[in-house]
């Protein structure tokens, strides 16, 4: 089904902001064969290295979504838009909100007005589950109560309600999509980056993992090519303009077992250490992802054991 769907954005003229980062690289992978593909990123955090599939079939422009008049050029000439450009992480958005906000709001109200004027036909927007804070219920719908804990996740969730302002005011078709927790190959391995790419690396690399809390707080971890599928879904499903969806599995998994994953797919025992709680991080998640299933046809297919299995034979290759 997902080829189908591929199909019917086959030679589209598409941006995707933040393309050379974590989850718009492996876009531009799947996007990049059959359409005309823009790839806008400032490499602040995004890598060239990420497009090498697919540099000889795209179009690079090293640019900043907080310049306005060339976000109105390249806007100008496509019909889809993917836009994952943004400052990433509740840590990096606490040592530095100002910055954070600049990115993820202004950035983000420069490409909707780019687009208001323009004609695009689809803005898909990359949203995060952070936005939920604390959980007041298993599993988290739509509808949950929000409540952000931190800068990064005001952020986001101010950047989401302006594409929907613009929809409803502007009748801009956008779409939001909400992440819960992404692996994947390609991942920041910094302080900064969540708990799976850390483990992968320091696993790889003979050290000692750290686990802040006790371990059995717990995350829905999704697997970027389920992200892909989604994204390419949000932009094609009628159903789709002026909705926001979760994106997950709807499975949760403690740290603890996550670590436990880890261990049995490197085939690795690395030393686990315990150390106090992170602010701005939450006890529990876990998606409720029935909205997707049914609006956008969406249905991951990737287990965790599985999706940590081919993530840890990309990282020992770096």
């Amino acid at each position: 089904m997902v080829a189908q769907e591929l199909n019917k954005l086959k030679g589209k003229n598409i941006l995707v902001t933040g393309g050379a980062g974590f989850i718009g690289s492996h876009i531009v992978d799947r996007l990049s064969p059959e359409n005309k593909v823009i790839v806008l990123d400032n490499l602040f955090s995004g890598l060239l290295s990420n497009l090498e599939k697919s540099k000889d079939r795209i179009t690079f422009v090293k640019g900043d979504i907080l310049d306005k008049a060339l976000i109105k050029d390249i806007v100008a000439e496509v019909e889809f838009v993917f836009h994952l450009a943004a400052h990433v992480g509740n840590i990096r958005s606490i040592k530095d909100p100002y910055f954070d906000m600049d990115v993820n709001i202004r950035g983000t109200l420069n490409l909707l007005e780019a687009c208001r004027t323009s004609n695009v036909k689809r803005l898909v927007y990359s949203s995060s589950g952070a936005i939920f804070g604390e959980a007041k219920y298993l599993p988290i719908d739509e509808e949950h109560p929000l409540n952000p804990e931190s800068p990064y996740a005001v952020s986001k969730l101010a950047a989401e309600k302006y594409c929907f302002a613009f929809h409803k005011v502007y009748n801009l078709p956008t779409v939001a999509l909400r992440y819960f927790n992404a692996y994947g190959s390609r991942q920041d391995t910094s302080e900064y980056a969540n708990a799976i790419s850390i483990f992968l690396s320091r696993t790889r690399d003979g050290k000692p993992i750290t686990i802040f809390g006790d371990g059995e707080q717990t995350r829905d971890f999704v697997f970027i090519d389920d992200i892909v599928t989604a994204n390419i879904l949000a932009a094609i499903q009628p159903a789709a303009v002026g909705e926001i969806f979760n994106i997950s599995t709807g499975q949760e998994h403690t740290i603890k077992q996550l670590v436990s994953i880890i261990q049995q797919v490197s085939a690795r025992q690395s030393l686990v250490s315990h150390a106090d709680p992170r602010a701005g991080e939450v006890r529990y998640s876990r998606a409720n992802i029935e909205k997707a299933r049914k609006l956008l046809g969406y249905s991951p297919k990737t287990s965790l054991k599985v999706g940590l299995l081919s993530t840890w034979k990309e990282v020992v290759k770096e």
